[in-house]
């Protein structure tokens, strides 16, 4: 009789069980509850009374922004000859350029920036500096023009020529415009390096190819170089606006002359000599301030000083002045800087520079790891006194004591033979003033 209520109390049995279970969760859940207000109170106080939720993603929001905004660490190099570092830029400074006139440092880096800096700040505890803003790309390479009105700049993904005019404001600063129009594209290798004739006549432009190009200010090719070397490092306009040069992978430096008639119309670019003497690659090349004298750096591991000052239309070729040793250049590439009166030779291998006397060829200064990255730029100001390197987010600035010393011995020199009591004065105040300038660095020899 019992038997037909066996599933009436298995149902109800199941009904009990599932309200159990229910209550038991609900406990549970409050349990929790109670327990993460009881453990995160404090926390919800410390964040403003927002809700533990809401604080918790604003930290985590706010830890993400400082980690996008936080730099990556500045390079950090002291020396005793170190006059300045120049520090403005947010990325990788890859050119610079002192304007002719001596008071500008122009300075391009991957930040869409080019900067424009007053040298007579140099010395100075602060360092000012005007922005001009590469719109949707970045410059690689920087040039003043001769009248210190504009500059020029290689575009990086442009791969073409852009100008910038400069004008001045009532305030002192300037406005950097761009013109409406880049140059037209023309190389089909990537760009070593741009120059403007101080004469202001041509524009160059060099690939890493065999190309180099001569261009008119309106964007025009004048005229096509074929260098002939396999592959270019380098190659310059002469600061006396008559010679184009260039090396790569051949032995030597070719140089042309770029003809101009006499109403100031380009004519023709002619073969005009070469520095033959090394026995590999030319690494880089640079001209002292009157054209007169060139250096040279190879693979071969020497560099050499030129005397250029011939009658190449003659068949005169240069005069070797001097060779000495940088082992450096055989492992790895490397820049050269020739001051403007050529009697000190700075090199570049890595992050590390050195400084040659170029008249004795014996090396008077070195400076390791002066740079995060490679050196990237060395270049003297036009009064010789400083020598300006880049390589990472700092232009670094160096008292040239090689400079100094070598206008003591010069002067000296000149003393002994001098007879005329003018002239006696005049290179006495010279040499006073270089022995001065030495005894302030520290360096003066007694």
């Amino acid at each position: 009789m019992e038997l037909p209520q066996i599933p009436e109390l298995m149902g109800l049995s199941l009904l009990l069980g599932l309200l159990a279970l229910m209550a038991t969760a609900a406990v549970a859940r409050g349990w929790l509850r109670a327990e993460e207000e009881t453990c995160g109170g404090s926390a919800g106080q410390k964040a403003n009374g927002l809700p533990l939720d809401k604080s918790s993603r604003s930290k985590k929001q706010k830890q993400h922004q400082r980690i996008r905004k936080e730099k990556p660490q500045q390079h950090n190099f002291t020396h005793r000859l170190l006059a300045a570092a120049l520090k403005s830029h947010s990325g990788n400074i890859s050119c610079m350029d002192f304007s002719s006139n001596g008071k500008y440092l122009a300075t391009c880096a991957d930040d869409r920036t080019v900067r424009i800096w007053s040298t007579k700040d140099f010395l100075q505890r602060e360092h000012r500096s005007m922005r001009a803003n590469v719109e949707l790309d970045h410059a690689t390479l920087v040039r003043f023009s001769p009248d210190c009105r504009a500059f020029i700049v290689w575009l990086a993904n442009g791969d073409t020529l852009r100008v910038f005019k400069m004008t001045k404001r009532e305030d002192g600063g300037y406005t950097f415009t761009a013109t409406p129009e880049d140059f037209p594209k023309k190389h089909k290798a990537p760009i070593i390096n741009i120059a403007i004739a101080d004469t202001g006549k041509f524009i160059m432009t060099a690939s890493s190819d065999t190309t180099i190009l001569i261009w008119n200010l309106k964007g025009q090719v004048l005229s096509t170089i074929n260098t002939n070397q396999m592959n270019n490092i380098h190659a310059a306009i002469s600061p006396c606006s008559r010679f184009v040069a260039s090396c790569g992978f051949t032995p030597d430096v070719k140089v042309w002359e770029v003809c101009f008639g006499k109403k100031g119309d380009f004519q023709e670019v002619v073969r005009a000599f070469e520095l033959k003497g090394h026995s590999a690659a030319v690494l880089f090349f640079a001209f002292s301030n009157d054209s007169r004298r060139m250096a040279s750096v190879s693979k071969d591991g020497t560099w050499k000083l030129w005397d250029t000052d011939v009658e190449y239309k003659k068949q005169q070729d240069p005069y070797l002045l001097r060779t000495g040793r940088f082992e450096e250049a055989s492992t790895m590439p490397c820049r050269l800087a020739l001051s403007p009166d050529a009697q000190v030779l700075a090199l570049a291998s890595g992050s590390s520079i050195h400084l040659y006397n170029t008249r004795r060829g014996e090396e008077e200064e070195h400076f390791e790891q002066v740079h995060g990255e490679c050196v990237a730029g060395l270049s003297f100001d036009v009064t010789g006194r400083l020598l300006a390197s880049c390589g990472d987010r700092a232009v670094r600035l160096f008292h040239n004591t090689p400079g100094h010393r070598a206008v003591v011995e010069e002067m000296q020199g000149l003393l002994k033979r001098a007879s005329n009591e003018s002239t006696r004065q005049r290179l006495q105040q010279q040499l006073s003033q270089a022995q001065e300038a030495l005894k302030s660095l520290g360096v003066l020899k007694k």
